[in-house]
């Protein structure tokens, strides 16, 4: 039994890291998508993104939800403390969702589309910028009390640091978002996101740049795992090979590649990620609460484990499917025109 008590944890740790990248990933570009759509010059042009988004947004948003379930049900105590310490970040992404959803289905069937346009546009960078203040406030840790509970304010999460995350993360949004649209549009409108991924590129590695640099000096916690041994010496190839993978990323750009820019900026992604889980884990409430404090009890986790088990390859092969089925370019009769 203490085996499993102290193994349990960390297998629901590893998936829910795997739901959240999953989310990041399919989300991302098409929350960078919808923010792309508002530098378009023309409707033809904004109409094109939004049909290369047609049919796979909807599923793109499973992983989140699925997040939160098995948040709640594997580590219900820092479900209920993260809700509660990030109210209103979530709230800001749940209404940026809830504008994507109604702009998109309604722009189709309308006369007059500036409205929905702009709805959907500055629905996507209101979601973006609530999970870039989320993520920010889990890194600089959250005030809880013995039990766990929060007893902080709902404004912890808005600082410096968590601003420059949060700004970080949709220009990385905006970059995956370009290097996805470079796969689906030719001609122009694919010149356009070549320039867009390199700006982006650019953008990215300077926020990411910043966010290594202050993190150490903003927060303790982090210095301390930053310099303890033996990690400081993975940390140290983390950032080496982050400006590999965005030269690598570049290099494809300027050689006009379409689908290598894309997976290169996968790899961004994971790295950034198996780097952030470095620095949090073990906790689940960075840094007063261990995953092994939040868990549930350890039948609970074995049981969810079982039927997560079964759903999680039906979910992967239903996306792989998805994107297999509506691969290739977008096309209407003035292409990039």
């Amino acid at each position: 039994m203490e085996t499993l008590t102290y193994f349990l944890p960390q297998v629901w740790f590893a998936i829910l890291a795997l739901f959240l990248f999953l989310y990041v990933l399919l989300d991302g570009f098409d929350l960078g998508v919808g923010i792309l759509s508002l530098t378009a010059s023309s409707e033809e042009r904004r109409g094109i993104l939004m049909t290369s988004l047609g049919n796979v947004w909807d599923a793109n948003e499973t992983w989140l939800v699925l997040m939160g379930g098995a948040l709640f049900g594997a580590f219900p105590l820092a479900y209920a403390t993260i809700l509660n310490a990030l109210y209103i970040p979530i709230w800001a992404m749940i209404f940026g969702f809830i504008f994507r959803a109604v702009a998109f289905e309604f722009r189709e069937h309308s006369q007059q589309k500036l409205l929905w346009n702009l709805a959907f546009g500055a629905g996507s960078f209101l979601a973006a910028l609530g999970q870039g203040f989320a993520l920010g406030g889990v890194l600089a840790g959250i005030a809880v009390d013995d039990q766990g509970h929060f007893v902080g304010s709902t404004l912890d999460c808005f600082s410096l640091p968590s601003l420059l995350v949060a700004l970080t993360l949709i220009q990385g949004y905006v970059l995956i978002g370009s290097t996805y649209l470079i796969m689906r549009t030719a001609g122009t409108l694919q010149d356009t996101h070549y320039k867009t991924a390199k700006l982006a590129a650019w953008t990215t590695l300077l926020g990411a740049i910043a966010i290594t640099v202050i993190t150490p000096f903003f927060y303790d916690y982090a210095r301390d795992r930053l310099f303890s041994q033996p990690l400081i010496y993975i940390f140290a190839i983390i950032p080496v090979l982050g400006i590999l993978l965005v030269w690598q990323l570049l290099r494809s750009l300027d050689q006009r590649r379409e689908a290598t820019p894309f997976v290169w900026s996968i790899l961004l992604f994971l790295l950034t990620f198996l780097g952030l889980a470095l620095i949090v884990f073990p906790y689940i409430i960075p840094t007063q609460v261990t995953i092994y404090q939040a868990a549930a009890a350890p039948s609970s986790l074995v049981f969810m484990l079982v039927f997560i088990g079964f759903l999680i390859p039906i979910m992967l092969a239903y996306n792989i499917y998805q994107y297999v089925v509506f691969r290739g370019k977008v096309v209407t009769s003035q292409y990039g025109d």
